[in-house]
């Protein structure tokens, strides 16, 4: 299976403009697709003029907060030869959706290590689950902002600025969705992980950037830098931070902090998958050895029940890649769809 590799170097806008041009194609593919496939995932139809309303409003939050990020859209439209309310409209998908207490079999199992004893390394790793038989559109980009020496390797679906990386100051950013709370116009998750790949060099510095952003939904994003290994669950705008003892975290779909659990939305089908994943994660991250590398990490993401299969229905989360990040080596290993059945394939800063 085929990954789109971008290199993106200078403005935010020449930035977009390359990862435009070199998905020009798919991307218009896409869009012509159910309307980014949202109409073979919602249970009823929309259309792109009855969505402007909601777009502009998350346009509106996001140029407000992160001027160039909404610069490098604008390039994105550009180079991809789409409107910016269709390029917009790619980063803004997972919001549209929203969240509905649904059986659903997965989506993202989540674990880090920070440095340790016995020569442990620093690592985060994790499956991506997702509808939309998004593997067919996988990109990894090159990030190399003009003025900056910070470079960033970011995971991308379809035209997405962000969604999990790593970046050369020895930062690596996982995620799991988490249901609660109310879902409002502000800056989608993806959107806020490319920004701390870009401005963070630490877990601290990430922290303290992630609490000043007005993030639209609920998550949970998983640290990870040369010393620390932790995760935040963010809802309503209040964030919870939980950074184990032992240096090993794992997360899944379930909020954790005892402060949140009381809000989880997610329904009792999905709950059991994710506390069956969690388990799993947590008792093969802990039986790892310390110098365990990246095909060690991706033989217990390939297992069952952290691998989510696919089920041939569209709707329905399934793994679509897994990824191992090495902060320290600024290496991006991935293994597109299925990850029992891909083989690796390696990216570096």
């Amino acid at each position: 299976m085929s990954i789109t590799f971008v290199p993106a170097s200078g403005t935010p806008r020449a930035i977009g403009r390359a990862h435009g041009e070199a998905l020009a194609v798919p991307l218009r593919a896409f869009l012509d697709d159910g309307l980014a496939r949202l109409n073979h995932l919602l249970a009823a139809p929309v259309t792109a003029e009855a969505l402007l309303p909601s777009t502009a409003a998350y346009r509106a939050a996001v140029t407000a907060a992160l001027p160039d990020l909404a610069e490098e859209v604008a390039g994105l439209a550009e180079g991809a030869g789409i409107s910016e309310d269709e390029a917009w409209l790619l980063q803004l998908r997972r919001e549209i959706m929203g969240y509905s207490k649904i059986p659903t079999a997965g989506d993202c199992t989540t674990w880090a290590r920070a440095a340790g004893p016995g020569g442990r390394t620093p690592v985060l790793a994790q499956t991506v689950d997702l509808n939309g038989n998004l593997d067919d559109h996988i990109s990894v980009l090159r990030i190399a902002r003009a003025g900056s020496p910070r470079r960033s390797l970011v995971l991308s679906f379809a035209g997405l600025l962000g969604y999990l990386g790593l970046n050369s100051d020895g930062l690596a950013v996982g995620l799991n969705l988490v249901l609660g709370g109310d879902w409002r116009p502000g800056v989608p998750p993806y959107l806020a992980i490319r920004h701390l790949l870009d401005t963070a060099a630490t877990v601290d510095e990430a922290l303290k950037i992630l609490a000043g952003l007005p993030l639209a939904s609920s998550r949970s994003l998983m640290l990870c830098d040369h010393e620390r290994a932790l995760y935040v669950e963010v809802l309503g705008g209040e964030l919870r931070v939980t950074e184990p003892e032992t240096g090993l975290a794992a997360h899944t779909n379930h909020f954790l902090h005892p402060d949140f659990a009381p809000a989880d939305e997610l329904n009792v089908f999905a709950r059991n998958s994710s506390v069956r994943r969690l388990r799993a994660a947590g008792e093969g991250l802990a039986e790892l050895p310390p110098q365990a590398g990246p095909e060690d990490h991706f033989a217990l993401l390939s297992r069952p029940p952290v691998c989510v299969p696919d089920r041939g229905d569209i709707r329905a989360e399934r793994t679509v890649a897994a990824v191992v990040l090495l902060p320290a080596a600024g290496t991006l290993h991935i293994r597109p769809g299925d990850p029992s059945r891909s083989g690796t394939q390696v990216f570096a800063l």
